[in-house]
């Protein structure tokens, strides 16, 4: 691996700039600093929910701004985005009608593609287990302007949940005293590539959203992390000559990266978090010890002053055992997490341009261009980049929802069907998911609704709000946009998303 030496018992485990998780400082955390994601301090929320940016001296970050509006020619052929003053001009002028709620999109009827100037956009993909971040940005000569971020929160989990579930009735259906049924599982194959359903999920989804994302803005190139760690580079037990790699500036942050994964940014020891961190060898140097992964855990400062050159063994007797099962175990989620990386880059690589990039890579244009920890400003920090000059405020969070079921039953703790579900899913026009706002003249609902809708084959829909559930007939429903498998929020940048309910 890149020869590391004295930096992996002296230096901190990640950008020694980041000062709220490492270097050389005090154990404890400044009183009231929070963390995202367990790593950088986040800027604190202005009173009307926009983030501010630091105070003059602690470094200059990007400016932030409203969220751009896309724009359509009169032909549907994308145009350069707008910001939301001139899109509001442009609709109260009568020059353009919407054509999309969420993300919103206007279409101009007196332009077309050829009478503009279209500069074209970019893409940034961070891909992830539960979440993966899209940034739209447009850039110039090295610099980047964010001006469209949106999440995506995957059902992974929940997809396995369901093939588990269906698992197990089929495993209770062999197991039952019933009619003999011939095995099947001798014909089904699976071909080269295949990924879970779950996994498989993952990058479909990320697909759709770059095609629909090409669909309403002029994307000329997409930057997506096709590894998170370079692990032939921190797992190879001999320095890398040559064209293979070369000493730079992300020397060694690939291995940071790597461990603060594997152990959740916490001392493997006393299992601290929130603290500096220092990279540790389970078997010192002076022992024998090498710089393999295998032999690297992270410590906070403390423990690994008091643990010296010491074996783990004469150190923690207790917990020995755990330590060596840990820094041995590989990074599982990881491994899965890359695996889509790789199947995603050459989906979108047989669509139009795309540039690569590691999780090392992104994590140090962040940390020097002075952006905090979330999906979206990762996807933005993708890649090779000189500066960040602009972000967005706001991010629209996409929740995969689904399309409904297949299943037109619903069963019981045993497996058996107890209900039936009509055949059809749309009722006078609706369908249950689609976005709609309810005017509802009398009775205890009277006002206007804005939410989803639950159909029923009665004709007396459900309405779900932010305020609550509503219930009126059909007739007081309007479709502002069909159902296509999310459910979107926005969140200010930088900031977690509230638990659902």
């Amino acid at each position: 691996m890149l020869p590391q030496q004295l930096a992996l018992e002296l230096w901190a485990a990640d950008i020694p700039r980041i000062g709220n998780e490492t270097g050389p400082q005090r154990r404890s955390a400044a009183p009231g600093t929070e963390h995202g994601r367990g790593e950088t301090a986040r800027r604190a929320p202005a009173p009307g929910g926009v983030t501010t940016e630091p105070p003059a001296g602690a470094g200059a970050g990007p400016c932030e701004r409203h969220p751009a509006v896309f724009v359509l020619d009169k032909h549907g052929t994308p145009l350069q985005p707008t910001t939301p003053a001139r899109a509001r001009k442009l609709l109260k002028s009568g020059r353009a009608v919407a054509h999309r709620h969420t993300p919103f999109v206007i279409r101009l009827g007196d332009r077309t593609a050829a009478d503009s100037t279209v500069d074209g956009v970019e893409l940034g993909v961070d891909p992830g287990s539960k979440h993966t971040g899209v940034a739209v940005f447009t850039a110039v000569a090295g610099e980047r302007r964010g001006r469209y971020s949106v999440q995506l929160d995957h059902r992974g989990a929940v997809i396995r949940k369901k093939l588990e579930q269906r698992a197990a009735y089929r495993r209770g259906r062999r197991t039952r005293n019933l009619r003999y049924r011939a095995p099947r599982f001798l014909s089904r194959t699976r071909p080269q590539g295949w990924l879970a359903p779950s996994l498989r999920h993952r990058v479909e989804t990320t697909v759709s959203w770059v095609d629909r994302l090409t669909r309403w803005a002029p994307v000329r190139a997409v930057h997506v992390e096709r590894a998170a760690f370079d692990i032939h580079a921190i797992s190879a037990g001999r320095p890398l000559e040559g064209a293979e790699y070369q000493h730079g500036t992300l020397h060694g942050t690939e291995v940071r990266e790597y461990l603060l994964a594997k152990f959740g940014r916490a001392c493997i020891y006393c299992g601290i978090t929130g603290v500096p961190l220092n990279i540790d060898h389970v078997r010192p140097r002076s022992r024998g010890g090498s710089d393999r992964v295998s032999n690297l855990v992270l410590a906070c400062i403390p423990c690994n002053e008091h643990k010296s050159n010491r074996p783990v063994e004469e150190f923690a007797p207790k917990r020995a055992a755990e330590v060596l099962k840990r820094a041995k175990a590989p990074l599982r989620d990881a491994a899965a997490v890359n695996a889509t990386r790789w199947a995603l880059w050459r989906a979108l690589d047989s669509r139009m341009p795309t540039h690569v990039g590691s999780g090392g890579r992104t994590k140090w244009n962040r940390t020097r261009t002075s952006l905090t920890k979330t999906h979206t400003l990762d996807a933005l920090a993708v890649g090779k980049l000189d500066t960040v000059t602009e972000t967005v405020g706001q991010v629209l969070v996409a929740g995969c929802t689904g399309r409904g079921t297949y299943a037109r039953t619903r069963t019981d703790k045993h497996g058996f069907p107890r209900l039936r579900l009509p055949r059809q899913k749309q009722f006078f026009g609706f369908q249950t998911g689609d976005l709609v706002r309810a005017v509802v003249p009398t009775g205890k609902y009277t006002g206007t609704h804005t939410g989803r809708v639950a159909v029923r084959a009665s004709g007396s829909f459900a309405v779900r709000t932010t305020h609550g559930l509503a219930t009126a007939r059909h007739r007081y429903f309007t479709v502002l946009q069909r159902a296509d498998g999310y459910a979107y929020t926005t969140q200010p940048e930088g900031e977690p998303r509230a638990a659902r309910p």
